[in-house]
């Protein structure tokens, strides 16, 4: 964090607006507490605030998952590591014509995600549900030609994930990303959704990027203690009923 003195007394990240912003703010009076000026600036881009870091403008960004990170440093030449891993926005189960599990039928359609991750933690789910099974070790790569077992004979309908709302109507059941759940006013329905334990959980919590080398740096560390206090923990459990899940 620039300069001398006290200007290390100034932390600036750049965020995404929900839910990192919104966390951010939590932690505002823990790092007031301790002599810190948290400014936040919330950006609606996923390249800036790598470009605001990488610069020195900014301390730290916290909006994006370690392999979209990995993939802008690759990509851009960007020096960038996480300092820490927050939450994860979990992919939900959420009822359309069919209301449960139990009511669920044969043939049933099951809409999902169509790009390659989110349609593999989709089928992921719905193995531990135990409503199929994968074949082994395919992982994140999955796709419904890796079903083996598929017992109630489930008809999948693969979609742009930003869709997936609009067409419960249609389906049976849907998976759905956390953030489109709650952009369509219907996280409260969700049945189940992956937990923190799951693969995707560890491959795809969002984390606090800062400059390589940044890691270590009080400034740093303090706003990590702050974002994984237990008081932020239970606020993400309130507010986000199980749409955003703290990691850590």
């Amino acid at each position: 964090c620039g300069g001398k003195g006290a200007d290390d007394k100034v932390i600036k990240v750049a965020a995404s607006a929900t839910p990192h912003a919104e966390l951010l703010e939590q932690a505002k009076p823990i790092l007031t507490e301790q002599g810190y000026d948290l400014q936040v600036t919330v950006f609606d881009d996923y390249v800036q605030p790598n470009e605001v870091v990488e610069s020195g403008d900014f301390d730290a960004n916290y909006f994006q998952h370690l392999p979209y990170l990995e993939d802008f440093n690759a990509k851009n030449g960007t020096n960038l590591s996480s300092a820490g891993a927050i939450h994860f926005e979990p992919l939900g189960l959420y009822p359309g014509k069919t209301a449960s599990l139990d009511d669920l039928e044969e043939g049933a359609t099951v809409a999902v995600p169509n790009d390659t991750t989110n349609e593999a933690r989709a089928l992921l789910l719905l193995q531990k549900l135990e409503l199929i099974t994968l074949k082994e070790g395919v992982g994140l790569e999955a796709t419904p030609l890796d079903i083996v077992d598929n017992p109630k004979d489930l008809k999948f309908n693969e979609m742009e994930a930003a869709l997936l709302p609009s067409v419960l109507p249609d389906v049976d059941l849907a998976v759905i990303n956390g953030n489109y759940a709650v952009g369509a006013g219907i996280e409260n329905t969700v049945l189940t959704t992956e937990d923190k334990e799951s693969e995707a959980a560890k491959e795809f919590a969002n984390v606090v990027a800062v400059r390589t080398g940044d890691e270590g740096k009080a400034p740093i560390q303090k706003l990590l203690a702050a974002l994984q206090s237990e008081e932020n923990a239970k606020f993400i459990d309130e507010k986000y009923n199980g749409t955003v899940i703290p990691v850590f």
